[in-house]
């Protein structure tokens, strides 16, 4: 379950990072905004690793071997890009106004990571069951975003940045984890 909690909060890290830049330059920011966020971001978070569980799940009789590795991989790239992009020169741009247009594509460009999460699941499933780890991270999703954007509204100096500096830490280190399980046994 920790792993789960943990994969939950990392891949948060993204949609937190767009929460709390959005609470920064909402004009009229009103907790109904991150409540709106929230619900976006943590309904993808918990649907695309499900969708990718079950793509993964079609072909994972074929190469459960490589299972390990795989998920590896995909946790390495998707934590290694959230780093890169962390230390990328430039700031996150925020919305004037907030629509459901427009969250609709942020929570879906924020969930593509868990898309590749719910891959790996279908060659290491976690302990409680990949529907339950899906409403975790989702509920993670949730609770980080509605935060991230009343901080944001509230408090200037917040670093979005840091704190996918700080997922993409985390879901290379859950990545090696699952490789050194695979290879140890």
């Amino acid at each position: 379950m920790l792993s789960v909690l943990l994969i939950g909060v990392s891949l948060s890290m993204d949609a937190f990072a767009v929460s709390v830049t959005n609470g920064l330059t909402i004009r009229d920011f009103r907790p109904r905004h991150g409540l709106w966020m929230g619900l976006y971001f943590g309904l993808f978070q918990c649907l695309m690793p499900l969708a990718g569980y079950f793509l993964g799940s079609t072909v994972s009789g074929y190469v459960s071997a490589l299972g390990p590795y795989v998920s590896f991989l995909l946790l390495a790239f998707i934590g290694g890009k959230m780093v890169w992009e962390s230390l990328q020169d430039g700031d996150a741009a925020g919305m004037m106004h907030l629509s459901h247009r427009r969250l609709l594509a942020l929570a879906f460009a924020t969930s593509i990571d868990a898309l590749a999460v719910g891959v790996s699941f279908a060659f290491s499933p976690p302990a409680m069951g990949t529907p339950a780890a899906c409403l975790l991270i989702g509920l993670c999703t949730f609770c980080l975003s509605f935060a991230g954007a009343l901080a944001g509204s509230r408090v200037s100096g917040l670093q979005p940045k840091k704190a996918e500096l700080a997922g993409g830490c985390v879901l290379i280190a859950i990545g090696l984890k699952l490789l050194l399980e695979g290879l140890l046994g």
